[in-house]
């Protein structure tokens, strides 16, 4: 007799877009299919950019709706996964404040200097171990001390968190993602009291830690209505982190790989049993986000095709709009590494005129700017294949860790230009796939937790690897040409997050 096939939806919500996913998972297959996607789509208010978490939440109802009349089997249960670092407050009631701010705002241009002054970043990153990004959530909560929605906030809710509570009714903080906040302990993975005494934050707006794999309530009698699920339908906690659950959905067939989850963001870094706090590794401005089962993410933040997607929608707004695929055949024959810039810049994290940024970045170094929209997008991909190879060395070197294989989960695995560039940059073998490898991660989690799947995560992903369709990259080329452009880089003044962070210190220390 065949095992039984259980559906469980994983809830995806991504920077520039939201989607519902239904995976289908027995012990021996996994296929997974989109019930429904939407747009994430920003709103400035009053100067102010803001998340649009209602249209979100909305569309997180048609979604389930959609899975729900999708198949006569009904689903076993629910996980959900997002962006970081940003929260929505509530009331007593229970009632949202305000909608959540995008972590792109620019309220938070001052907050690193009040951190610096009240706890040195070296003793922030020995607590916490986390890359000083200037949106972490302890910046966002400094900018908003003293404002009114703060002042009368109850419950303080991760974006995970907020929509599981719309759903369940039951609040609570999921671990890997709260180990974005700046606010936890890596080693012992609960909240750091000293940090949030020292930066004047109050942990009681919290909620209690979940961690991936405990129940996270059950479906409202409205979102049973609005849905048409049947009652009771549990949401089960995942790695709610996007990132957390992508690294899940890694398809390693050994322990020695390296991961690049890309999209608006590329997270490149290993998946380690203990954080690295070393100094070294503070200026090297690497993360220790935690993962599932114990693990920690020992990451480093790099732009990302954010820096493609905003040159697409400068290019759209002037009248000037561009087929992606047309653009990326035009990139593969353009000069290579002519021109390269530091994907970890500030500069370019705000939305507005990402061509001109870029070339501004060039003439700064010396290097001839981008002539067309075809060199343009040469020159991200080349900077972003740099960043990964930097990122990818320095990870191996700061943990001590061997690696032989380069794995490219999310979106950027479509990207089959950015993925040769990438082997080329590391000299390493890149396995591309799965795209949805966060979708992935959060329904093998469900259908662990449910008893449909056993086992550890070589058992998880040895599943995606027997089942998935993946590509592979092998390094080509002449590979000094790589090192002379980090050459050029590295002899250029360090603009990124790398010097924002010790610049901080520096201010503090003298």
């Amino acid at each position: 007799m065949p095992p039984t096939e259980h559906r469980f939806a994983a809830v995806d919500l991504g920077a520039s877009s939201g989607r519902v996913m239904v995976g289908q998972v027995t012990p021996d297959t996994l296929t997974l299919h989109e019930a429904h996607r939407f747009p994430n789509e920003p709103v400035r208010l009053s100067g102010t950019l803001h998340w649009n978490i209602l249209s979100l939440h909305q569309g997180v109802l048609n979604g389930l709706k959609a899975a729900a009349a999708a198949a006569a089997t009904p689903l076993t249960s629910i996980g959900i996964d997002t962006w970081a670092v940003d929260y929505g407050l509530l009331d007593a009631t229970g009632a949202l404040l305000a909608n959540p701010v995008h972590y792109r705002d620019t309220r938070t241009a001052r907050a690193a200097d009040k951190v610096a002054a009240a706890l040195p970043p070296r003793a922030l990153y020995a607590a916490t171990g986390l890359q000083y990004l200037p949106f972490n959530t302890i910046y966002q909560l400094i900018a908003a001390q003293g404002t009114p929605a703060l002042a009368a906030a109850h419950r303080l809710l991760l974006i995970p968190d907020l929509i599981s509570y719309w759903l369940t009714g039951e609040a609570g903080t999921e671990l890997t993602n709260a180990s974005t906040t700046q606010l936890i302990d890596p080693r012992t993975r609960t909240w750091s009291a000293d940090v949030a005494e020292a930066l004047g934050i109050d942990l009681s707006l919290f909620p209690p830690l979940r961690r991936p794999g405990d129940p996270a309530g059950t479906l409202r009698p409205d979102v049973l209505t609005a849905t048409g699920l049947p009652h009771p339908t549990p949401v089960t906690a995942v790695g709610s982190h996007d990132t957390a659950s992508a690294v899940v959905g890694v398809p390693a067939a050994s322990p020695r790989f390296a991961y690049i989850a890309t999209g608006t963001w590329s997270l490149a870094g290993l998946e380690l049993d203990a954080p690295v706090l070393t100094e070294a590794s503070r200026r090297a401005n690497f993360t220790n986000e935690l993962g599932v089962d114990g693990t920690v993410r020992y990451l480093r933040n790099i732009m990302g095709l954010w820096m493609l997607q905003e040159s697409l929608r400068t290019w759209e707004n002037t009248g000037a709009e561009h087929h992606l695929p047309t653009l990326l055949a035009a990139a593969a024959e353009a000069t290579p590494l002519r021109s390269v810039v530091d994907a970890g810049d500030p500069a370019f994290i705000a939305p507005g005129d990402m061509p001109g940024r870029i070339a501004a970045a060039c003439h700064r170094t010396g290097q001839p700017a981008p002539r067309n929209p075809a060199e343009t997008t040469r020159c991200v991909l080349d900077s972003l294949a740099l960043a990964h190879r930097r990122a990818i060395e320095d990870a191996v070197r700061l943990s001590g860790r061997t690696v032989d294989t380069v794995h490219i989960v999310g979106g950027g695995a479509h990207n089959a230009l950015l993925c040769r560039l990438t082997a080329d940059a590391c000299g390493l073998p890149v396995v591309a796939g799965p795209a949805e490898a966060a979708a992935f991660g959060n329904v093998l989690i469900q259908a662990r937790t449910a008893g449909t799947i056993s086992g550890g995560l070589p058992d998880l992903r040895a599943l995606l690897h027997s089942t998935q369709p993946l590509r592979q990259y092998e390094p080509t080329g002449d590979h000094s040409a790589w090192d002379r452009a980090a050459s050029r880089l590295d002899s250029t003044p360090v603009t990124g997050t790398e010097a924002a962070g010790q610049g901080h210190e520096e201010e503090r220390c003298g």
